[in-house]
């Protein structure tokens, strides 16, 4: 389905900043069955990854993109990692708020052209996300079908404190999510789910607070296998979600994790 226009407080794009950006291109194409297209910046090239477009036209509909982390970040032990950027009306103003609500600037706020405006921020226990007051550019073009984002989960040791932060930040409600085997939040955005939360415990170790994107896909057990023969590695295998679907965790090869997942029809 495409995508003409994002309301504030939803996830409109997804970034990678990979430790080989040329090796994640070709994992991601192969997986996915994305197109890619080389666009040049500054410190090299920023990928844009796309579908086919719907029309007869030729080109591509941009769901995301990936970039070559900088050598100073990966020389600090920073990890190849997947960004969601959330759209607002206003990045000025959301930077503000932000700071009132305990949470970090750690890029921006900026102009990308007339592509739009961004920021990057870190929430109060650390978890990265970005802003994008649309331009010319309002995101990701489609989804709804294999290979686009269709939910983003929050990893929290502090559910409490995320759902003061979010809400106030970016607009959103919250509301008890029906797992009975565990708390969980969904985050809503014109009282409809778009993502959700899991609170962390002792399992988890030392794996910091972090946002998990979900790429849609038409087979769980296939993606998997398909990742698996690209080099990925497998963190949860397929494993089903009582009136959700089929998921499962991949690391890419250069250690970038994200989630799959079939949703039940």
């Amino acid at each position: 389905m495409r995508v003409n226009q994002y309301i504030q407080g939803l996830p409109c794009w997804v970034e990678l900043a990979s430790h080989d950006a040329l090796a994640g291109k070709q994992f991601y194409a192969e997986l996915f069955g994305w197109k890619t297209q080389d666009m040049p910046i500054p410190d090299g090239l920023y990928t844009m990854f796309g579908l086919t477009p719907e029309s007869d036209s030729e080109g591509q509909d941009d769901i995301g993109a990936a970039y070559q982390m900088p050598k100073e970040m990966s020389d600090l032990g920073v990890a190849t990692t997947w960004l969601v950027y959330f759209a607002v009306d206003s990045v000025d103003e959301t930077v503000e708020k932000v700071k009132a609500a305990g949470g970090s600037l750690s890029m921006g706020p900026c102009d990308v052209g007339t592509a739009g405006k961004m920021a990057m921020f870190s929430d109060p226990e650390g978890a990265r996300f970005a802003v994008w007051q649309a331009g010319d550019h309002i995101g990701a073009r489609r989804q709804g079908e294999h290979g686009t984002l269709c939910w983003v989960e929050l990893a929290s040791r502090n559910p409490e404190s995320a759902k003061a932060f979010y809400p106030n930040v970016l607009q959103w409600t919250s509301q008890a999510g029906d797992m009975p085997e565990f708390e969980y939040t969904e985050w809503l955005v014109a009282d409809k789910p778009m993502g959700g939360m899991l609170p962390m415990n002792e399992e988890w170790g030392e794996v910091p607070p972090h946002w998990m994107l979900y790429f849609a896909v038409d087979n769980c057990d296939e993606t998997v296998a398909k990742a698996k023969a690209l080099g990925g590695e497998i963190c949860v295998p397929p494993t089903d979600i009582a009136k959700v679907g089929r998921f499962a965790v991949i690391n890419d090869p250069q250690g970038g994790f994200f989630s799959v997942i079939t949703l039940d029809l």
